[in-house]
């Protein structure tokens, strides 16, 4: 099988560096992050992506925070109290807090983003109502003093904590007086930077208004190619960027000028199964993958770790299911490589090749420049699954304008190659994609009942051991019964100028407050 190898050598023009853009080295106060995506909204409530929500981290604060360690510690708040049954978290912030005008940031500001989030008639399809609020069961924040607020759920999650650290505080009187269009353009700060400038497709530029922030000035350049994005580092025009080509490794290390930083990320890549009503008739192929059978057939016909070594230049091992390592279940085999075995399972799924060879016809939708060589790994599956018979059109779309509104939508597929943010502080953190039926990231919409069912086992779990035999249980339902075409975890690249120090997270969150000048 030459699928990897042929998709290499296709594309070894990208090994050849561009020119450098006529970009003027940063001054001493400016940090210049390069990022292959581009900002979709600012509006706190409606951020979905990693790099949207990277940059808007900085503008807006949060009551707890993850740090690099893994650790949830606070930010706006300095302390909270759990109730007893688990549905009430009460958090006490810390005094003196502000807005970007200056206007006093109270518990009054907090219980509005909350609930703000929440609204139906905002229709927000972001991280905080569509992940974290159908995860936690979110019912209502309010008011309880000044510097208290109580945010209520309808029911106990071992998580809610870290996932009401999600939430990103605004400032009331402020966004009371914003239309939506005027919320996702023109943010108003509760953190430390403010938005200065947004040229849509170029850059994001950050201007600092009160501390933590070493520099007083972050510009995000948008570079969705990777080669211009080392090219725009080796010349000392950007001082970071994200997602080195592995191809690329090399010549930043050899500048003299940059070096390659990696991390394990713990993201989740994966190829969904689209199952919405729409795709089940829509096509032959969107019909074909609401079969079990189907789904379990295509995860033989992928060599998951030659994708790994020769597209992404590491060693992997294939993921079981969607929760990272050492959380996941540690009795699942991750499925080998062996395209036979899913022509015979195609076979018996009533998928015979056709006289001109194929069984059905699918198209397979993907980014490109958001995840780490994402097109040619798109590409390698797409031959991969020719070479069994699935005739497969890969539709390799921009991240921001094109491919983020179908995925809020649940309208891309009937395949589609995601990466899904993860943790390591809790298998449930990433079994939360999934926390519902109707939850806005279970994308493929999935309704195995086996797996739903869990979630009240979960919350009545009175011991670790009981939680962690349902947890089992329900990935292993996942695996027997995948939405997802397993991947893999993706490692993470950075590449750093020698001009300042950063050191990067597993997590992909790109926080720049102690970023500094190199000594």
């Amino acid at each position: 099988m030459n699928t990897v190898r042929y998709l290499l050598m296709a594309g070894t023009a990208a090994l050849i560096l561009p020119f450098a853009s006529a970009h003027a080295a940063p001054p001493a106060d400016t940090l210049v992050v390069g990022i292959s995506a581009d900002a979709s909204t600012f509006d706190p409530a409606n951020i979905s992506s990693r790099d949207n929500s990277n940059i808007a981290k900085h503008i807006f604060g949060t009551l707890y925070e993850v740090d690099p360690e893994g650790q949830i510690v606070p930010q706006m708040a300095e302390s909270y109290v759990e109730s007893e049954d688990g549905k009430s978290y009460t958090y006490t912030l810390k005094p003196d807090l502000t807005c970007e005008d200056g206007e006093a940031l109270t518990a009054e500001d907090v219980a509005y983003s909350f609930n703000r989030a929440a609204d139906p008639a905002n229709a927000f399809t972001g991280n905080t109502p569509g992940f974290v609020y159908s995860s936690i069961g979110f019912a209502g924040a309010e008011v309880v003093s000044d510097r208290e607020v109580k945010i209520n759920l309808d029911k106990k999650n071992p998580v809610s904590f870290g996932l009401i650290a999600e939430v990103f505080i605004h400032c009331k009187d402020s966004y009371e007086k914003m239309s939506l269009e005027d919320a996702a353009a023109k943010p108003i700060a509760s953190g430390s930077y403010r938005l200065a400038s947004w040229d849509r497709g170029s850059q994001v530029v950050l201007e600092k208004i009160k501390d933590p922030g070493s520099f007083q000035n972050i510009v995000w350049r948008i570079i969705p190619e990777a080669s211009t994005r080392s090219a725009e580092l080796i010349a000392g025009n950007v001082d970071i960027i994200t997602n080195v080509a592995p191809d690329q490794i090399d010549a930043v290390n050899n500048s003299g000028t940059a070096e390659v930083k990696s991390v394990q990320g713990t993201r989740r890549i994966y190829v969904g199964f689209n199952m919405k009503d729409s795709f089940a008739t829509g096509s032959p192929g969107g019909e074909a993958i609401q079969k079990t059978d189907v789904r379990v057939a295509l995860q033989y016909a992928v060599d998951v770790e030659a994708i790994c070594k020769q597209l992404l230049n590491f060693e992997c091992t294939r993921a079981t299911g969607l929760v990272n390592p050492p959380n996941d279940n540690k009795s699942l085999t991750p499925y080998p490589y062996d395209p036979d075995k899913a022509e015979e399972l195609l076979d018996a799924a009533g998928y015979p090749r056709g006289e001109d060879g194929t069984r059905f016809e699918i198209t397979f939708q993907a980014p490109r420049g958001r995840y780490l060589n994402d097109a040619n790994v798109a590409l390698a599956i797409g031959q991969y699954l020719n070479d069994i018979g699935v005739k497969t059109n890969v539709e390799l779309m921009e991240w921001a304008s094109v491919y983020v509104p179908l995925i809020q939508k649940h309208d891309v597929g009937p395949m589609f190659l995601l990466g899904s943010g993860g943790g390591t502080w809790s298998a449930l953190y990433d079994m939360a994609d999934l926390s519902a039926v109707d939850a806005g990231t279970n994308y493929t919409e999935w309704k195995n009942p086996a797996w739903f069912d869990g979630w009240p086992e979960i919350a009545a779990a009175k011991t670790d051991e009981e939680q962690r035999a349902v947890i089992d249980r329900m990935l292993e339902v996942f695996y027997n019964d995948p939405p997802w075409l397993m991947l893999y975890f993706q490692p993470d690249f950075y590449g750093v100028s020698k001009r300042v120090t950063f050191e990067p997270r597993r997590d992909e969150k790109v926080y720049l407050f102690d970023t500094a000048l190199a000594q």
